[in-house]
């Protein structure tokens, strides 16, 4: 396993993050094709024994299930200290006033709820899961400057906004001299890659961690074609929202990946985590795995060095697409 400090930190991380989002129970609702507990902890026990140390969860993954399941399984199978948790907040699974957003009131609620069900003092990584268009900034980033100086988090992180909103949180950071973001976890990868036109370029500039979310398109990148009939394939109406409107221009990168997987005797998988595994600030694309031999063939994707003309070639047939993650104020949802 190769390790690279969390962008301007001296915190070290695997390449590979393991993406917690599908454990927990297919009952709670949220998601159907989520694994149990004991499925959880195999993969768990299969990430530490591949080096990987870094882990990525949230408050509202199978409303708290996930958190719980990943506290449990490395209470018993790690280190602590030489673990790094991240998990977020902002979502809720409550309609009701002041469980979601990040008032200051959520958050310092939120980030006690998410220590209770992980079973720990603190957190690595606090990431605001989404931009709040009803909380002055200020308050939300006071609040987290508190969360890290209270002990109960090591450092803060973003996800999914768009790049004045995180270039803002960060004057304002700076101006007050709180606690600034040194992460960006986004929606990037060879099907969907707007972030490169503003995200992308002031994270190199401010050495900002990239941890790219969705870095396999769902699944999308995997396989030459889209008709798979997995359990996910058929309940994740997210998945479908964001990649099935542009099917008939992706195909043909689809295609091109499956060409070049083929050329280096490699799977889609890695090809296309390769692809983002090359690119400067990308520290460790998050990995949904919800089976132990997902993870061993992913971790492979670092020894794959991609010639130039081949990443050209994977990106050429690229056009615009519609925003998918940033939330505008028409879509400020708390409960998705």
């Amino acid at each position: 396993m190769d390790y690279r400090k969390l962008g301007n930190t001296g915190l070290d991380v695997s390449r590979i993050c393991l993406g917690t989002m599908g454990f927990g129970r297919p009952e709670s609702g949220m998601f159907p094709w989520a694994v149990d507990y004991d499925q959880s902890e195999k993969v768990i026990k299969e990430a530490l024994k591949l080096g990987i140390n870094f882990f990525d969860t949230a408050n509202i993954y199978s409303h708290g299930d996930s958190e719980e399941y990943l506290g449990k399984a490395l209470k018993k199978n790690a280190n602590r200290d030489e673990v790094v948790v991240a998990t977020k907040v902002f979502f809720s699974p409550s309609d009701k006033p002041n469980q979601a957003g990040l008032s200051r009131k959520a958050i310092m609620s939120q980030i006690d709820q998410s220590l209770k069900r992980l079973d720990m003092d603190y957190v690595d990584l606090y990431i605001i899961h989404r931009w709040d268009y009803n909380t002055p900034i200020e308050e939300t980033m006071e609040a987290l400057h508190d969360v890290v100086k209270a002990g109960k988090a090591r450092y803060i992180g973003a996800s999914a906004m768009y790049s004045w909103q995180f270039e803002k949180a960060q004057a304002i950071a700076k101006e007050h001299n709180w606690t600034p973001f040194v992460s960006m976890q986004n929606h990037l990868n060879l099907l969907y890659r707007e972030e490169e036109r503003e995200m992308m370029p002031l994270c190199e500039d401010q050495n900002i961690a990239v941890t790219p979310y969705s870095p396999l398109a769902s699944g999308h990148l995997t396989r030459p074609t889209w008709n798979s009939k997995t359990k996910r394939s058929q309940t994740d109406k997210v998945a479908v929202s964001k990649y099935d409107q542009a099917e008939t221009n992706d195909m043909e990168i689809v295609k091109r990946v499956h060409e070049v997987a083929k050329k280096y005797d490699a799977t889609m998988a890695q090809v296309a985590l390769a692809w983002l595994l090359q690119k400067k600030q990308v520290v460790a694309p998050i990995i949904g795995a919800t089976k132990p031999d997902h993870l061993a063939s992913s971790v492979d994707a670092l020894k794959l060095n991609l010639a130039a003309d081949d990443i050209a070639y994977m990106e050429e047939p690229y056009q615009p697409h519609a925003l998918v993650g940033a939330f505008t104020k028409k879509n400020n949802d708390f409960t998705r």
